[in-house]
């Protein structure tokens, strides 16, 4: 029997670790784009051990190529500028990889294997200033940074694809998922760096912005399974992907400074600087129906997973 072949766009980031990971464990061939240059820290990141393509999400004809050397049975669209301070700061960047990103993969699907089953990482940002709690698949978007905006714009593309073209489209909306492979400009990976910094005399402080920031906080590894999930349905269809428990920044700065025997407050400094100019105070997603319809529920819970990120970025300065 064939194998089955992934394609992965953003395989050098947490999630795409992951995916590329738990393909690889169910036989697939997994190949991954990346860009030429890739910025982010791969410190904390598993190399990538698949077939990887060089490709400019933001190029069609370069998309395209990539796809017609593959031809995959499943793509996964995890590549974007996912940083929601940085989308401020440059919202150029930012709607150009994210949606017509989405769009150049989307249309390269459609023109050249319409049978392929496509994933849109959507996220939580879509919902920005909430309307109402918890948020589930029928809460309205109501984004507040241009990242949430974007992602919006590729959900409804997504859908649209699904309709217009009867493509197998689906989009996960997944609200903050954590792992010790998160890069360091996350605040939740930020912190855990700096207190493996703090217990090793290296800093004595870490800069934060709103601390009563409430965010429901999953495990990547965990949201992973549930990509793969939704492209084995028989239909396409959307989900929101959480755990249904919110926590403040400070909640978690508690948890995580408490494991090593410190107080955060000793540690923690606020700066309005850090503090976007319209912030998302709370989120809280109903995983109901990916629990229903996917058979998929998360299985690393909020303590766990910052004790987990704080002793990984313990072990890593050991071992420098």
């Amino acid at each position: 029997m064939e194998r089955k072949k992934a394609l992965i766009t953003g395989i050098t980031g947490q999630d795409g670790g992951y995916l590329a990971e738990l393909l690889e464990g169910k036989g697939y061939e997994v190949f991954g784009l990346k860009r030429r240059v890739a910025l982010e820290d791969q410190s904390a990141r598993r190399s990538f051990s698949g077939t990887a393509i060089p490709c400019d999400i933001t190029n069609y004809g370069s998309v395209t190529a990539a796809l017609l050397k593959v031809m995959p049975n499943e793509v996964y669209h995890l590549a974007a500028q996912s940083d929601v301070a940085y989308s401020f700061k440059d919202p150029f960047q930012t709607l150009d990889v994210n949606i017509q990103g989405t769009t150049n993969v989307l249309e390269a699907i459609r023109h050249n294997k319409p049978d392929a089953k496509f994933y849109f990482a959507g996220s939580s940002e879509m919902f920005g200033n909430v309307l109402e709690e918890p948020q589930t698949e029928k809460t309205p978007f109501n984004p507040r940074s241009p990242y949430g905006i974007s992602k919006a714009a590729g959900f409804f593309l997504t859908k649209n694809y699904r309709e217009a073209y009867n493509l197998f489209a689906c989009s996960g909306i997944l609200f903050n998922h954590e792992s010790p492979r998160r890069g360091k400009e996350f605040v939740t990976r930020k912190i855990t760096d700096a207190i493996a910094k703090i217990k090793a005399g290296e800093q004595n402080f870490v800069t934060l912005g709103n601390l009563d920031t409430k965010r429901d906080w999953g495990f990547s590894k965990d949201y992973v399974e549930a990509m793969w999930l939704m492209l084995q349905q028989d239909k396409p269809d959307d989900y929101v992907i959480a755990t249904n428990e919110s926590h403040t920044l400070e909640e978690f700065l508690s948890e995580a400074f408490s494991h090593v025997g410190l107080n955060w407050k000793d540690h923690v400094r606020t700066d309005p600087s850090f503090i976007r100019p319209s912030d998302v105070i709370t989120l809280r997603g109903d995983y109901t129906k990916a629990h229903t319809k996917l058979g998929w529920e998360p299985k690393i819970k909020f303590k766990e997973l910052v004790r987990m990120m704080v002793e990984s970025d313990l072990e890593r300065l050991q071992k420098r």
